[in-house]
């Protein structure tokens, strides 16, 4: 018996399936381009639009509100804008900052200088910004954390850990932070906060800390203690001055003095009448 094989059917009624089954095929191949091709085709199509209407001699900048233009008509708009790592950057001054609205084309502003604007304010130590298409633009910030108060000349401002000003506004909700005065006193806090930070009980006893000639730093202290240190060996004199509080308990006696800049010899002054802590004070 002739073998007998069978031939794709060429009917009409086949041919509606055979199209659904192309299109499912083609369909897979685009999906993990997702809205990356579909931008793709739409920024090219934005782009040719553009350099067909620009003007000879036209700016980037110009060439870049032609490509937004043509591409916010396909529905490339700004719809959320999602800031992440604010906590004390005035978001209303964030916002001028970027200079993006919702409605804006996505395609039409420059990321570059956005970030650039961003990165200005005094809060911000970098920023990210990235476009999120099909509407979205997301701030990613880092900010700069404030490390103490600095006083200078009847001015209180906040300094962050290298010695950089972060801002002169709201100072007095951080008055918790340490307070240091004077003169150089902003480039030479961190070490010496540090090394206080080793000695939670003494640093709670601290009123401020004063740069004297830019060179050392002098401790005053709740009930008017004024403790000197050695210049640059202050971590040896704050381990001796919590060696004598706990052999002696020197910070709990009427003194007025605790001069500390010599290794080998302690000077004391005793206090002639109590006193309050009137030589520095923090914002209120």
């Amino acid at each position: 018996m002739p073998r007998v094989t069978r031939q794709p059917s060429n009917s009409v009624n086949d041919r509606p399936a055979r199209i659904r089954l192309l299109l499912r095929r083609g369909w897979r191949l685009l999906r993990p381009a997702g809205w990356f091709g579909i931008a793709t085709v739409l920024l090219l199509i934005g782009a040719a639009v553009a350099l067909h209407t620009i003007s000879p001699g036209g700016s980037l900048g110009t060439l870049r509100e032609r490509i937004g233009g043509a591409t916010a008509g396909l529905g490339l708009r700004v719809n959320e804008i999602v800031i992440q790592g604010r906590a004390n950057t005035p978001e209303p001054l964030l916002r001028a900052a970027l200079g993006i609205s919702k409605g804006d084309p996505i395609l039409g502003f420059s990321l570059e200088a956005a970030r650039r604007n961003v990165e200005k304010l005094s809060w911000v130590d970098q920023a990210t910004i990235e476009r999120r298409l099909p509407d979205t633009v997301v701030v990613q910030l880092v900010e700069r954390r404030p490390f103490a108060i600095w006083q200078n000349q009847g001015k209180f401002v906040l300094i962050d850990r290298d010695g950089q000003i972060v801002t002169n506004e709201d100072v007095a909700h951080f008055r918790q932070l340490p307070l240091v005065v004077g003169p150089g006193a902003p480039g030479a806090a961190t070490p010496l906060i540090d090394a206080l930070s080793d000695h939670p009980a003494l640093l709670a006893r601290l009123v401020a800390a004063v740069r004297v000639g830019e060179r050392r730093w002098n401790l005053q202290l709740r009930g008017g203690m004024n403790v000197k240190l050695p210049e640059g060996h202050e971590a040896e004199a704050l381990d001796r001055l919590v060696a004598l509080q706990q052999d002696h308990a020197l910070l709990d006696r009427p003194l007025e003095v605790v001069d500390l800049r010599l290794p080998d010899r302690l000077v004391l002054r005793p206090r002639a009448t109590p006193i309050a802590d009137t030589a520095a004070k923090k914002p209120t």
